[in-house]
């Protein structure tokens, strides 16, 4: 497929073929002439598609003339590294330097950057709260505003930039907007929805790669925050058949400590710590040991200065967080015996994130699971429980500290968990 795809002006071609870029992306197909027709749009797509091209593309064609009075186009990202990403992709592509473009992060001084505003600017790329800020001093004038990007949505959501994207957003009543993100959840649709249009076009690509390594059975349990990841772990765990040697990683020591105190010890054996903090507290100090007693069922493990760890031999492995270094994961869930393993990874909304660049990593989707009807979610912005003696009498329903799920999960085309692990091990361990 060639560049005349995009229907790019003829300097825009010129630009991107000296570039290299000789064949157009399917995101740049998908979106460009959506972009250009003025629609609202979402683009979600992963690392490497081509999205940071695709809007530098459309806003040297959206503008058309430079030098006006105010700033056209507002390009919010996430950090003052992406700034520059961003600034070195339009420098590449805006051939002759016909717009110009500004970049405003925490590095440079407010004053310089609101004289550099007043001198005049095409296009500004900035991190949200720096743009808010320049804003609220009247510096950066939103209402010549045409097009307003958010980049890597997904990674503002989790710097918690929420707000000053919105005021921004509002800010600018008369742009068209557009939203690139890695992914969707919940916490980054209540961003947008203030300032997306009903008519918004969401495009999706979703591009995995070639498997680069055969990995064991992977599922996924996406989840609202980590309260309810702990629900759902005892949950499943609850069922010693199925469940019957397992290895939970969590981040940090202390974490492992707050897991091991989640459940109700039948034994003191049953659940341990792999080199727990108290000496009180039940654990190893060599995971051989926890392999070898058959009442041992389950080992809390912190990732924090953990080294290498032989986890061959035990058939659950569940990340309950996600480990810093994507590659950590990576390492446990690559096949290296015949032997039956079932890896299961806990997820709430910032995480997907980690999650995404994994199955990019690996070129493999997680199966996503359905939660378990009898799951207690909880909502963390519930009221904090009575005191004891204004405690209301527990129900057989849900109460006030939780809510149903959401109709993502309501899913009816997959089987849990457990229910998976025993159709892997019907043979061999005679389960129904």
């Amino acid at each position: 497929m060639s560049l005349d795809k995009l229907k790019l002006s003829k300097p825009l071609v010129a630009a991107m073929t000296d570039a290299g870029f000789l064949t157009p992306k399917e995101i740049q197909v998908r979106t460009m002439s959506r972009i250009l027709g003025g629609q609202d749009v979402i683009a979600v797509g992963p690392e490497g598609s081509g999205k940071t091209t695709t809007y530098v593309l459309a806003t040297l064609m959206k503008l058309k003339y430079a030098f006006e009075e105010a700033p056209r186009a507002l390009i919010l990202v996430p950090d003052a590294e992406h700034v520059d990403l961003v600034l070195e992709q339009f420098k590449l592509l805006n051939r002759n330097n016909t717009f110009r473009i500004l970049g405003i992060d925490s590095r440079g001084a407010v004053d310089t950057q609101m004289n550099e505003i007043t001198d005049g600017v095409d296009i500004i790329v900035a991190v949200p709260d720096r743009a808010r800020a320049l804003y609220l001093k009247l510096a950066l004038n939103t209402n010549k505003i045409q097009l307003f990007i958010v980049d890597n949505a997904e990674l503002i959501v989790k710097k918690g930039l929420q707000l000053p994207v919105v005021e921004l957003a509002n800010s600018a009543y008369k742009a068209q907007h557009v939203v690139f993100t890695e992914v969707v959840h919940e916490k980054l649709n209540l961003m947008i929805a203030p300032f997306m249009k009903d008519s918004t076009t969401t495009i999706e690509v979703d591009e995995i790669g070639e498997q680069q390594a055969e990995v064991y059975q992977q599922m996924l349990y996406h989840v609202p925050n980590f309260r309810t990841k702990l629900n759902l772990l005892t949950l499943l765990l609850s069922d010693a058949d199925v469940f019957d040697k397992v290895v939970v990683f969590v981040n940090t020591r202390l974490t492992a400590q707050t897991v091991y105190k989640n459940f109700n010890h039948v034994n003191e054996t049953e659940i341990t710590i792999y080199k727990p903090l108290f000496f009180d507290d039940a654990g190893y100090d060599e995971i051989d040991d926890f392999k070898e007693n058959p009442e041992s069922r389950i080992l809390i493990v912190a990732n924090e200065n953990l080294g290498d760890l032989n986890i061959d031999g035990i058939p659950f492995i569940l990340h309950l967080e996600l480990p810093e270094q994507k590659e950590i994961l990576i390492q446990r869930i690559v096949k290296r015996t015949d032997e039956d393993v079932v890896a299961i990874t806990f997820s709430t909304d910032i995480e997907l994130i980690e999650v995404k660049k994994i199955e990019q990593a690996v070129g493999q989707r997680m199966d996503l699971m359905e939660l378990p009807e009898d799951l207690k979610i909880v909502d963390a912005g519930a009221k904090p429980k009575k005191k004891k003696g204004e405690e209301e009498e527990e129900s057989s329903e849900r109460g006030a500290a939780f809510h149903d799920k959401k109709a993502s999960n309501l899913k009816n085309y997959n089987y849990s968990a457990g229910t998976k692990a025993k159709m892997t091990y019907k043979n061999k361990k005679g389960l129904s």
